[in-house]
């Protein structure tokens, strides 16, 4: 696969912020600007909002017209995502692509926005899995310093970065319909690190994101890489707030056992499972519990198809945070030996 390079920013570059999936700027407000002034001031970035981007019954054409009207502005530099969703399967991989192959350019967005990712990624085009505005830009409290270390490399940077965990994490979160949250910390506990299985190591191209997107492209027949194209990747995957049954996870990665994928990619890199939400408020030691049968879940399903690609999982990307604004469409490079991990930003 050959990926084009996309523009890096700098002070006072123009991002384009767009809502390819729920408009949740026009249900919290509050909640968007604060996580807009982040942008702005800590960032010192120019936005430059699309017409649906706060629109919330907003057509989907409408949405792939803020989408290609964003790429093609020749003044935007990124093109950011407010939040995820559930409906980019529906219309992501119909859209021309003509104005994202001539007019590239780096997007940054996860969960639904795995649809996205993939699209470009098809295309040759990099993004970057994570960095929502409603959430890590306007995290309550104060922004994770371990996420705007990682922003700014995916915003400013280039070259190979050396990845650690953080050491701590949270998944509680705190209710955007009080605006007195914004200013409080959520609840912090302490990252266990991250777990190592195989002993080889091993170098790729990203590819992957949210598993429940994942499952979304098996069933619907979305466009993916071809078996030939997976020979080359290494696969990232997480789950979202739904917190999926263990049975559910092994399902999706049996699928692509069985789709042939697993037997021919490098290596798989897992994000730390969300393992709390306001419906499903799992006490510390069954958040546990949760984590560590989606970990041997993940693992028995894989090594039905592939018993010596390295697994490495509770990374920090995807729906919890601090989050790493992970890569797509770059290479990763899996040292089991000295137990590294290098992402190219």
């Amino acid at each position: 696969m050959e990926f084009k390079e996309v523009t890096k920013l700098t002070a006072g570059s123009k991002v384009a912020i767009v809502s390819p999936s729920w408009a949740a700027p026009a249900v919290f407000p509050e909640v968007y600007q604060f996580g807009l002034k982040r942008l702005i001031n800590l960032f010192e970035l120019e936005v430059i909002e699309f017409p649906s981007t706060g629109k919330l019954d907003a057509s989907l054409n409408e949405k792939a017209s803020d989408l290609i009207a964003a790429f093609q502005h020749s003044e935007v530099k990124a093109v950011i995502a407010t939040i995820g969703g559930n409906i980019q399967v529906t219309y992501i991989h119909k859209i021309l692509s003509t104005a994202f192959v001539e007019h590239p350019k780096a997007f940054f967005g996860y969960s639904d926005n795995s649809h996205f990712c993939n699209y470009l990624w098809l295309r040759g085009i990099p993004s970057y899995y994570g960095a929502s505005i409603l959430c890590q830009f306007a995290m309550q409290g104060d922004m994770d310093a371990y996420t705007v270390k990682h922003l700014r490399h995916a915003l400013f940077d280039r070259g190979m970065i050396e990845l650690h965990p953080s050491p701590e994490f949270n998944d509680e979160g705190m209710s955007w319909s009080d605006p007195e949250n914004l200013s409080r910390r959520r609840k912090y506990q302490i990252n266990e690190g991250w777990h190592w299985d195989g002993s080889g190591s091993a170098d790729g191209i990203t590819w992957g994101g949210c598993l429940e997107s994942i499952d979304e492209m098996l069933r619907h027949g979305v466009p993916i890489p071809n078996l030939e194209q997976f020979g080359e990747v290494v696969l990232f995957l997480e789950t979202s707030e739904e917190i999926p049954s263990s049975e559910y996870v092994f399902r999706v990665v049996q699928a692509l056992g069985e789709r042939g994928i697993l037997e021919r990619i490098r290596g798989i890199l897992v994000g730390r499972p969300k393992a709390w939400e306001f419906n499903n408020q799992k006490s510390d030691e069954d958040k546990l519990i949760y984590k560590e049968e989606q970990r041997e879940t993940i693992l028995r399903a894989v090594r039905q198809y592939n018993k010596d690609i390295p697994v490495v999982q509770n990374l920090d990307f995807g729906h919890t945070d601090p989050q790493i604004c992970f890569p797509v469409g770059r290479k990763a490079v899996i040292d089991s030996k000295e137990r590294k991990l290098f992402v190219e930003f």
